[in-house]
């Protein structure tokens, strides 16, 4: 079984319910559905930092390639640049919930597979939480 991933209670209860109200789920959302549902779910307060959760500032690579990636993890609603991926794209599903130094094979939408590595979590919300 693939490793769980952890994520917080309120990333949990929002992908939750963005996807109980899609009027279906592609096969990536039934992906992301299972992963939230064996994830490691923890308060905003206990998440560590090193950890990719909704709003954080990330940089990543894949594997084969050299180029560093740097995106905003949000939900498809909030989505209004480059700089940023929605959680129901391949990649941002791919990359919620996981620490830096970690990687995770991932399908991509033309079909071919990809192995994605955190390089850093350059900004995450919780950590500014008092």
């Amino acid at each position: 079984m693939p490793k769980s991933i952890t994520i917080t209670t309120v990333d949990y209860q929002h992908i939750s319910s963005l996807l109980d109200n899609m009027p279906t789920l592609t096969e990536d959302m039934t992906q992301l559905e299972d992963e939230i549902n064996r994830a490691e779910i923890v308060s905003p307060h206990e998440i560590k930092n090193n950890i990719v959760t909704m709003n954080s500032t990330v940089s990543f690579k894949f594997t084969d390639e050299d180029d560093v990636i740097e995106k905003i993890l949000v939900y498809p609603h909030q989505v209004n640049s480059n700089q940023h991926i929605s959680i129901l794209a391949p990649i941002g599903m791919a990359l919620l919930g996981l620490k830096i130094g970690q990687s995770i094979d991932w399908a991509l939408p033309n079909g071919k597979r990809k192995t994605i590595q955190i390089i850093d979590v350059i900004y995450q919300p919780e950590t500014s939480i008092p």
